[in-house]
């Protein structure tokens, strides 16, 4: 028995089957088509079939190909595959595994004796199946006649001069057209092209274009056989052994890195926002001056702009709405990320990387205007980034732990894993994506951390447990879990203590604790990963938040583990005795002060004259400008002012820091993110398949409707007064009627179903078919028919 048709075979197939299909292509249910007629169509689209080819392996593709090669009329048979690939020793097995393979596809279904392929193959591959080109006799009669005579073939082909056996066997290897010079196809050429095209081993199919008969090819591959040579298996890799703890502290290491300078960055930005271009990127100026500050180069000053971004932790908002000007700016889940452990915020870093749909390696290059792409523009958009770093990534999951392998070694095996996703350009995007992913600690030494495995792990699954499939029990606490515990485990604990130096340096012996992260970056100036320096300002700032001198004295004691140097204890007394000595107040503002004399040398003091102070007082300054304004430059000036409100109390904050919104996400877009498409969980798969049988069996049943009942008009059938006539009996008769009626959408549909009351406008009835009780409006009703009528 033969399939006639692919939706007919995927109405066949068990449930457990087209979830494996759905899985392996989840583009053909977004969104879920309305019946297998509907999905059959979608598999069989030039667009999804080519989507389907480009997950294959180079292997399974020269098996379609053979398909394509042995196919009679509409169908091909894996006997008369396995008979030409017998010649090239290549396992049965490993055959029809690849058929099998092409069959969870759709892209070949049916019995082993007729394999059907889909139609849009054709479009989507090279017209030469397996590099064989066209029969002899359709191209040339002279070359017919000397495919014909076998043993003129061979001496023709023996005779062949160097030069011309090297363009057949460049040729046979396939494909077998080529473009020449067209002066190569004169008669007065000497050109090998034109010794092979006059004894008639080439056709010239052009003024530049020969092609290679089939019968040609067949003889130069008489030793690797008809299909040429087969890769059944990847190209060998060099995977150099490593201790995996050694990997492991590699990464480790860089985690702490870029945690520090994922940090940096966004502090950066936060004290100078930068304007967004009108083009949506960064400048290039400030991306220098970023670099420079955080202290790696630009290229990874891009990739982290551009990682931080897709974590959510820098966004925009605009300071200008008729100019439609905006600025970077930090967002509130800033705050929190950097309220939680280092394994908790590289976490979210690495899987902002792996699932984001931009590719921060093109940052520097020319767009096709020759214009340089700066970071965080909307050219760096590729959808298919994501899936492209995680197949790099996995090569090297499918390594054993500790392995090692060059990029070069992993770029050819995805040129063996998909070749048709694998060119020239996508081969340096692999090689920087590597590149990326041991800047984000995901490797060390070339080779994936154990944590850097189980992250990818993770991603690639549903992310569901067993005992709680729909996801709806609530997480208990926020310990870490995954691969952030198991990293958490390879890091130096947080520490709570610091260790202070003479020169008034703070050496932080390890990741300090976020409390005391906190004290640090109110107390000291940082200057490097571990060292902080306090200062007059830094002691200024503490005691403007609201820290005494006794305040900053008991933590410095509470915190050091050793002695407090003398000289931070003068400092910090005293900056604390002249601290609010002076006070600002508005008049617009005002300054006083109890000591006549620092009245004096602010009113006297030529840097301030812009302020335009008037002596009010022995004790009072009075000013034109605000109490910001005004506290701003007298601290400029190295003055120690204080703001106090109306009661002459001292006012004591912090710095407000600003927030602006995330940029867009998939999800706020409306784009489904396509990695997590490929993650469709098995009750919502379920669900799709439900949904597509019932919708199949609907436009079954559809079909079967009387004719009066499908048409769209009172005069196609009966009226509205006799189709409610025909309701009403059988609702006395508890019998079923074919309702044809006009949906929400406008179109016009029957169902079969058994009244139940009619009233206020709305037929109730029951489909017994589905179980559902459904409701019809009275007015969009076209007609009725008892069962059995037409």
């Amino acid at each position: 028995m033969t399939t006639t048709s692919l939706a007919d075979h995927l109405r066949a197939l068990p449930d457990e089957e087209l979830m494996a299909l759905i899985r392996m292509r989840p583009d053909l249910v977004i969104p879920p088509p309305a019946d297998f007629s509907a999905l059959a169509h979608r598999a069989q689209s030039r667009v999804a079939v080519a989507r389907a080819l480009d997950a294959l392996d180079q292997f399974t593709l020269e098996i379609l190909d053979a398909l394509r090669y042995t196919r009679v009329g509409h169908t091909s048979s894996i006997e008369a595959v396995l008979a030409l690939t017998a010649q090239s020793g290549v396992e049965a097995a490993r055959v029809r595994a690849a058929v099998d393979l092409l069959r969870s596809y759709a892209v070949v279904f049916g019995p082993d004796q007729a394999l059907r392929i889909v139609g849009a193959v054709e479009e989507v591959c090279s017209p030469y199946p397996a590099g064989l080109g066209r029969p002899a006799e359709e191209l040339d009669p002279m070359a017919g006649a000397l495919a014909a005579d076998a043993a003129g073939l061979r001496r023709t082909l023996l005779a062949a001069p160097p030069a011309a056996r090297a363009v057949l066997d460049r040729l046979a290897a396939g494909p077998p057209v080529g473009t020449v010079a067209a002066t190569s196809l004169q008669p007065e050429s000497d050109s090998p092209i034109r010794w092979l095209v006059e004894r008639h081993l080439l056709v010239a199919v052009g003024r530049d274009a020969v092609e290679l008969p089939v019968e040609v090819s067949l003889v130069l591959r008489r030793d690797a056989g008809p299909l040429g040579q087969l890769h059944p298996d990847p190209p060998p890799m060099e995977t150099p052994q490593r201790e995996p703890a050694r990997l492991d502290r590699a990464g480790a290491g860089q985690v702490l890195e870029l945690v520090r300078n994922a940090e940096a960055l966004v502090e950066t930005i936060g004290q100078d926002p930068p304007s967004v271009l009108r083009s949506g990127g960064l400048g290039i100026r400030e991306l220098r001056r970023y670099a420079k500050t955080v202290g790696v180069e630009e290229q990874q000053a891009a990739l982290l702009a551009e990682v931080v971004t897709a974590a959510g932790l820098i966004g925009e908002e605009i300071i200008d709405n008729k100019r439609v000007e905006s600025v970077f700016l930090p967002t509130v889940a800033y705050d929190a990320w950097r309220a939680g452990g280092i394994a908790a915020r590289w976490h979210r870093l690495a899987v902002a990387w792996l699932t984001m749909t931009r590719a921060p390696a093109l940052v520097g290059q020319r767009d096709d205007r020759d214009r340089p792409i700066n970071a965080l523009a909307p050219e760096l958009s590729r959808p298919g980034a994501p899936a492209q770093r995680r197949a790099a990534l996995q090569v090297l999951a499918d390594l054993a732990p500790g392995q090692t392998a060059a990029p070069s070694a992993v770029v050819d095996t995805l040129a063996w894993r998909g070749p048709r996703r694998i060119s020239r350009g996508v081969s340096a995007g692999v090689e920087a994506s590597l590149a990326e992913a041991a800047f984000l600690g995901l490797t060390g030494f070339d080779g994936l951390t154990s944590y850097g495995r189980l992250l990818l792990a993770e991603l690639l699954s549903d992310g569901l447990d067993p005992d709680d499939p729909l996801g709806i029990a609530a997480p208990e606490g926020y310990a870490l879990t995954g691969s952030a515990a198991l990293l958490d485990t390879l890091l130096p604990s947080p520490v709570d203590h610091v260790l202070l130096q003479a020169d008034l340096s703070v050496i932080v012996p390890g990741p300090p604790e976020p409390t005391l992260a906190g004290e640090l970056e109110l107390l000291g100036l940082q200057e490097s990963a571990s060292v902080y320096r306090i200062t007059a300002d830094t002691v200024r700032r503490s005691l403007d938040a609201g820290y005494s001198a006794a305040d900053l004295h008991a933590l410095l004691a509470r915190r050091s583990r050793t002695p407090v140097p003398q000289t931070l204890t003068y400092l910090i007394d005293d900056v604390a005795r002249r601290h609010g000595g002076m006070r600002i107040g508005s008049a617009n503002s005002y300054v006083r002060s109890d000591d006549e004399s620092v009245i004096a040398e602010v009113l006297a003091d030529r840097r301030l004259q812009p302020l335009a102070l008037r002596r009010l007082a022995p004790t009072v300054l009075a000013s034109r400008h605000t109490p910001a304004r005004l506290l701003e430059a007298l601290r400029a000036a190295g003055y120690p002012p204080v703001q106090e409100d109306a009661t002459g109390a001292a006012v004591l904050t912090r710095p407000k820091a600003r927030r602006g919104a995330p940029r867009p996400t998939w999800a706020s877009r409306g784009v489904e993110d396509p990695a997590a498409a490929a993650r469709l969980s098995p009750p919502r798969l379920a669900g799709i398949i439900e949904q597509i049988r019932r919708g199949d069996t609907a436009a079954r049943v559809a079909r079967r409707a009387p004719v009066t009942v499908r048409a769209n008009g009172a005069a196609a059938g009966a009226s509205h007064t006799e189709a409610l006539e025909v309701l009403q009996q059988a609702l006395r008769d508890k019998t079923r009627v074919w309702v044809g009626y006009i949906d929400a959408h406008g179109a016009t549909a029957s169902r079969l179903v058994r009244p139940v009351s009619m009233g206020s406008g709305y037929l109730r009835a029951e489909d017994e078919r589905t179980e559902m009780l459904h409701t019809f409006a009275l007015h969009r009703i076209t007609g009725a028919v008892p069962e059995g009528e037409d």
